[in-house]
């Protein structure tokens, strides 16, 4: 099992401004650009890779379900083993005002279990479970996949048995705050949700601007035919549908069963979680 006393969440928590700071500097500053040779790395191919679970009521799910409680329940009920992170490193570091920072990473696979509890949560399925609804339930955004980096903050060697589902706010998000200044190569490891579709009611629309000023990658642009989406750079968040005020923006999965066998497979190819 790894060492990682509980004062290795504090120093993370007060190292989070310097290194987000540094990230979205890889482009502009020298010190960005050296931080780059190391970050970029660790942050796209087969150390990286991770698509976001939208929240939304009007996804279309069975039972009216969100899609990430159907997504993740069959995800962890299939883990190894489970563990929760104790405090969210990126509310923590960013003192967030919106969510509690109690609602943090979820662990998953043989890998987890090399997890110090000081840090991390060792719990059974029902209850990580729980976790899942809760976090969702206060509207944060998960993402699950491969993130190398977690096998470092946590001390678990890396073996591919540990797969991380983590539950983000716009607000403090280390990769929603950075990505977009970040390399091809970074923010090409965010996979949509296959089939994934975004629809705008241009009846609804008044063209307010506030699912612009909320899409993390800068995806979404205002023209004289409303709001245009870049196919290219959404990543199917789903930010854009939960904020706007009109209810305008709708997003919908229509074979979801499809995009799980998906996701599942490109899990696969990087980590067994089983």
């Amino acid at each position: 099992m790894s060492i990682r006393p509980r004062w290795w969440m504090l120093l993370q928590a007060l190292l989070f401004p310097w290194t987000r700071r540094t990230l979205q500097s890889t482009k502009t500053t020298r010190l960005g650009r050296i931080a780059a040779r190391f970050s970029v790395p660790l942050l796209s191919g087969r150390n990286f890779h991770i698509t976001y679970l939208p929240i939304n009521e009007t996804i279309d799910a069975p039972g009216s379900t969100p899609i990430p409680l159907v997504v993740l329940e069959k995800i962890v009920r299939e883990a190894a083993h489970h563990v929760i992170i104790r405090r969210c490193t990126c509310r923590d570091g960013n003192q967030c005002a919106h969510h509690p920072v109690g609602l943090a990473c979820l662990l998953l696979g043989e890998g987890a279990k090399e997890i110090d509890p000081s840090v991390g949560q060792h719990v059974s399925v029902d209850t990580a479970l729980e976790h899942v609804r809760h976090c969702v339930s206060d509207g944060l955004i998960p993402f699950v996949g491969r993130f190398k980096a977690d096998n470092l903050i946590w001390g678990v060697r890396d073996r591919g048995r540990l797969l991380t589902v983590c539950f983000c706010c716009s607000c403090c998000c280390i990769i929603m705050n950075t990505v977009r200044c970040m390399p091809h190569v970074t923010q090409d490891a965010l996979v949509r949700l296959r089939g994934l579709a975004l629809s705008l009611d241009t009846r609804c629309c008044t063209a307010c601007g506030t699912c612009i000023q909320a899409c993390f990658m800068d995806a979404l642009s205002l023209s004289d035919d409303g709001i245009i989406r870049d196919e290219i750079r959404c990543k199917g968040c789903g930010m854009c549908a939960s904020i706007c005020p009109n209810n305008a923006v709708s997003i919908s999965v229509p074979d979801l069963p499809a995009a799980m066998v998906d996701l599942e497979t490109r899990i696969g190819r990087l980590i067994d979680y089983r």
